[in-house]
């Protein structure tokens, strides 16, 4: 990509693409392009072709798409299915015909298998069952990691699949039936420390493990892999190590400075026991993340409930 490139950021106003934005602004990207939801439904294929023939993007990045927590992924498993989808096809499609340079899928670490072994390497794709929880979501991102390596075969398009894990961040989603575990547990300590709440609860056993990556650090990995990568095969992003979710609601507590009690409710699924991802690839390109996980959820906490935290 050169400064005086045309960039399409699918998806500017969620985390990753927010962030996305933002680094390409500071590295002194001009020719950007984006469109709020209101003002382009990536579910209508007509006013994506409309898009792609008026504006021709010559970079891609495709962070847009339906996303939630366990709740969400399993209460509107039709919605997750369809209308990812339907955003990444109309997309990338259009990429191939209006003969975009070169376009970036963002995937998830969802699409390998619920028993994978850890850390889970690239080829363990489709090795075996998914977590029934988040299935229809992790379904579409491997049918568009599919389209991007069938595209590249048939057509000759460079297209790219990134796989980052577990993403969080200033502009993360912080509604308790909806979000992720970590922006719900940051939300949930705040809210039990300002309103002198007796305990905080926490959904499952505590036992699973999972990584969390900044996502600023993803959009760094983004911007990097779009310069430096352009294999057919995808290439996991993440920090290489992992936490239990005890631990991470302890490690909260501790930057909030609560001192309540902490309750775990077993009635709620924990979801995949473990989720670690090997990055080895990504680290032998040159790239590592730079914001350590406490450093990351003080940030969060300082910008997003506007508080100084211990």
């Amino acid at each position: 990509m050169n400064k005086d490139s045309k960039i399409y950021i699918a998806g500017h106003r969620g985390m990753v693409g927010g962030a996305i934005l933002q680094k390409l602004q500071q590295e002194g990207f001009q020719r950007l392009v984006f469109r709020t939801s209101q003002e382009l439904d990536l579910r209508d294929s007509k006013a994506v072709a409309d898009f792609f023939a008026q504006e021709k993007p010559e970079y891609v990045f495709m962070a847009a798409a339906r996303v939630g927590g366990i709740l969400a992924n399993n209460t509107y498993r039709a919605e997750f299915l369809h209308d990812n989808l339907m955003i990444q096809n109309n997309v990338i499609h259009q990429a191939y015909l209006h003969q975009t340079k070169k376009l970036l899928f963002l995937g998830s670490s969802c699409i390998y298998p619920k028993m994978a072994p850890q850390p889970i390497k690239e080829e363990y794709l489709l090795t075996g069952a998914l977590e029934y929880t988040n299935e229809p979501y992790a379904i579409a991102k491997i049918a568009g990691l599919k389209m991007c390596e069938n595209y590249r075969l048939q057509y000759g398009c460079n297209f790219i699949s990134v796989m980052p894990t577990n993403l969080y961040g200033e502009h993360d989603n912080f509604d308790l039936q909806n979000s992720h575990v970590l922006p719900a547990l940051i939300r949930k300590f705040w809210e039990a420390k300002r309103e002198n709440k007796p305990f905080v609860e926490v959904w499952g056993t505590g036992s699973p493990k999972r990584e969390f990556l900044h996502a600023e650090d993803a959009a760094d990995a983004c911007f990097f892999l779009m310069q430096h990568y352009d294999s057919p095969d995808i290439i996991n992003i993440g920090v290489g190590d992992d936490i239990s979710i005890k631990d991470l609601a302890l490690l909260i507590k501790d930057i909030v400075g609560y001192a309540g009690e902490l309750r775990f409710d077993t009635s709620k699924p924990d979801g995949t026991p473990r989720k670690l991802l090997d990055v080895g690839k990504l680290n032998a390109l040159g790239w590592k993340p730079k914001i350590a996980l406490r450093e990351g959820i003080k940030r969060v906490l300082a910008q997003k409930f506007i508080e100084t935290m211990a």
